[in-house]
């Protein structure tokens, strides 16, 4: 089990250049990435997103800054900002924002300062800052694994607690049999029948039961607890399966809940719904 919050930062040197790579991810339903990179790795910004996808789903935001890019030699891009303040101010206004107040983010971007007399990145300078940004991938994942272990012993507390309220609920069912029963015989004294046929009696009884009865319910909900914790001890990424199960150990929570007129069932199903919506918060971070 893997958590979908992970960072790392890595630093390379090559050909000269120091580079400065961060790697950070938040939970996404779907694989999100947002890469920046200077103007030079523009041709490999496509094997970038391919080594990004290695994270599988979250929201990934890629950095690659080459920190001497603003040194001696190098020099602003004016016509290049202009058309991006231009495009970001047209944003802005649609959404009803001052566009003075993006600016400072505007001067800042990576391929608005170079070198016009630098050349196009060599290979071997390439393959450096790969192998450094494949160690900052490697790293968020084992940042990944580690937050991972902690939510997987999180969510199976939880789910022990649902199993243990489960199974507190037999006591109370034959309790619960017996109140019905004496419902109905009321049902009749108040109704002044005083002669009654047993076996139409014991129908009535029997299909009022059988309206209340919670076993398949408490069936069902065990095999999904079984079915939870075996998907979390799968190696592969589980948080979508996972989410699934917790819906249909929702659905015949529920469903016992509705079906106990009983006050002690239904306090135990409350705890359970309680304990169910710890575990849904919780998912919402796994891979």
């Amino acid at each position: 089990m893997k958590s979908m919050t992970g960072f790392a930062k890595k630093q390379c040197n090559a050909n000269g250049h120091k580079y400065t790579i961060e790697v950070k991810t938040l939970n996404s339903k779907a694989m999100d990435t947002n890469a920046k990179v200077p103007s030079r790795f523009h041709a490999h910004e496509l094997e970038i997103r391919t080594l990004l996808n290695r994270l599988e789903r979250g929201k990934v935001d890629f950095l690659l800054v080459e920190e001497d890019a603003q040194a001696d030699g190098r020099q602003f891009n004016a016509n290049l900002a202009r058309q991006h303040f231009q495009e970001i101010r047209q944003l802005a206004e649609e959404q009803h924002i001052d566009p003075a107040t993006l600016f400072p983010s505007v001067v800042t971007l990576p391929d608005l300062w170079g070198n016009p007399e630098e050349s196009d990145l060599d290979e071997k300078e390439w393959t450096l800052v790969r192998q450094a940004i494949e160690e900052a991938i490697a790293e968020v994942d084992r940042f990944r694994q580690e937050e991972g272990e902690i939510l997987r012993r999180d969510i199976a507390k939880h789910v022990d607690l649902i199993e243990e309220k489960l199974h507190q609920i037999p006591p109370y069912e034959a309790e619960r049999i017996e109140t019905a029963k004496e419902r109905i015989r009321k049902y009749f004294a108040e109704a002044a029948v005083k002669e009654s046929d047993p076996n139409r009696f014991e129908q009535e009884l029997i299909y009022y039961l059988e309206k209340l009865d919670i076993t398949e319910e408490k069936i069902r909900l065990q095999k999904h607890i079984d079915y939870f914790r075996q998907t979390m001890a799968e190696e592969s990424a589980n948080g979508k399966k996972l989410g699934f199960i917790a819906q249909e150990m929702g659905r015949e929570i529920n469903t016992t809940g509705s079906k106990a007129n009983h006050v002690e069932i239904q306090k135990l199903v409350v705890e359970m719904k309680d304990e169910l919506e710890k575990i849904k918060e919780q998912l919402g971070n796994i891979l």
